[in-house]
C-alpha cells in the first residue's frame, strides 16, 4: 500500500484506509466485514477509522474484535467524540469508553465529530489533556470549515489539529475552494470520507468517461474514483468496505497515478460547485 506523510505527525499513513459506518453488525455480513478489516490490514491499509456514534458503539466493539492479535504498533486508529458528549469531562469520558470498546490503551488519532455547542476551547482543552495523558497520539476535527477549523487551531495550547475529515466526492467537491487550499497551507490533512458519494456510474454518460480512464489503467471505475480523490498530497480517504472482494479493489487504487489528461476529463464531467457552504453526511 502507498504511503504518505500524515501532516505534521512523522507518521507515513497509507493513503487509502478502512472506514467503519453502517458496519454490519450481526451474522454472516458481520463475519464477512471483519475478515474485510483483516483483509485490508494485511494489504497495508491500517489506518482504521470508527467513532462512538457508528452504532453507538458497536462499530468500536467490531474493530477491536476484528484487530484481535494483531500488533496494535502496526495499526492506526482513528475514533470520534459525538459532539453532544463534547465539552471537557465529556470529551475526557467519551474517551475512556471508546478505549474500553476498543480493548486498547491509546488511540492514534481522536476526532470532534462535528461542530459542538459545547466551547470549542473546552472541548480542545480535553483533547490536550489526552495527549497529555497517553490516550492518543494526535487530535483532530470532522466536518468543520475554515473559520470552524480556525476557532479549534486557536483553542490549542500545546498541540495541533493534524486532520479534518470531510465529505469528497465527485460530486461534493466544495472542499476544493476554500478548505483544501487552508488545510494544505495549514499542513492539516484532509481525510476524505464517502469518496464514491453512494453514486452509481455504470451506464451513464458521466460513467463512461470514468469507464474509459479506468480501461486506459486496466483499473475498475472505483480504483479511479479512490485515485483521483487522493491526487493531492494533503488528501487521504477511508472508504468503507464490508466484503473482502471490495477491500481488494479498494487497496488496487493506490500505487498508480491519473495523469493531467485523465484529470481533465473527469473535471469536465464533475465539475466544481460551491455555494460558500461545506456539505456534510
Amino acid at each position: 500500500m502507498e504511503l504518505r506523510l500524515f501532516a505534521s505527525t512523522g507518521v507515513d499513513l497509507p493513503i487509502v484506509g478502512q472506514g467503519t459506518w453502517n458496519v454490519p453488525e450481526h451474522g454472516a455480513e458481520l463475519s464477512e466485514a471483519k475478515r474485510a478489516l483483516q483483509r485490508g490490514i494485511e494489504l497495508g491499509m491500517v489506518h482504521i477509522d470508527t467513532a462512538e456514534m457508528y452504532g453507538s458503539g458497536r462499530a468500536e466493539e467490531i474493530v477491536a474484535e476484528a484487530t484481535a492479535g494483531v500488533s496494535r504498533d502496526g495499526l492506526f486508529l482513528t475514533s470520534k467524540v459525538l459532539p453532544s458528549n463534547a465539552g471537557y469531562e465529556g470529551t475526557l469520558r467519551a474517551c475512556e469508553r471508546t478505549l474500553n470498546r476498543l480493548r486498547t490503551s491509546y488511540l492514534d488519532l481522536y476526532l470532534l465529530h462535528w461542530p459542538s455547542a459545547h466551547p470549542i476551547e473546552e472541548t480542545m482543552r480535553a483533547f490536550e489533556k489526552l495527549v497529555a495523558d497517553g490516550k492518543t497520539r494526535f487530535i483532530g476535527v470532522s466536518n468543520f470549515d475554515v473559520r470552524e477549523l480556525q476557532a479549534a487551531q486557536a483553542a490549542l495550547r500545546t498541540e495541533r489539529l493534524v486532520c479534518n475529515q470531510v465529505l469528497y466526492h465527485l460530486r461534493e467537491r466544495g472542499i476544493e475552494a476554500e478548505l483544501l487550499p487552508y488545510s494544505r497551507a495549514q499542513n492539516v490533512a484532509i481525510v476524505a470520507y464517502t469518496p464514491f458519494g453512494r453514486g452509481r456510474f455504470a451506464g451513464s454518460e458521466r460513467g463512461g468517461i470514468l469507464a474509459k480512464v479506468a480501461a486506459k489503467h486496466e483499473k475498475t471505475m472505483r480504483q479511479v474514483i479512490l485515485n483521483w480523490i487522493v491526487r493531492d498530497a494533503a488528501v487521504f480517504t477511508i472508504p468503507k468496505a464490508s466484503k473482502v472482494r471490495h477491500v481488494e479493489e479498494n487497496a488496487g487504487a493506490a500505487g498508480w497515478s491519473l495523469d493531467a489528461e485523465d484529470v481533465a476529463a473527469i473535471d469536465r464531467a464533475f465539475p466544481m460547485h460551491y455555494d460558500g457552504t461545506l456539505a456534510t453526511l
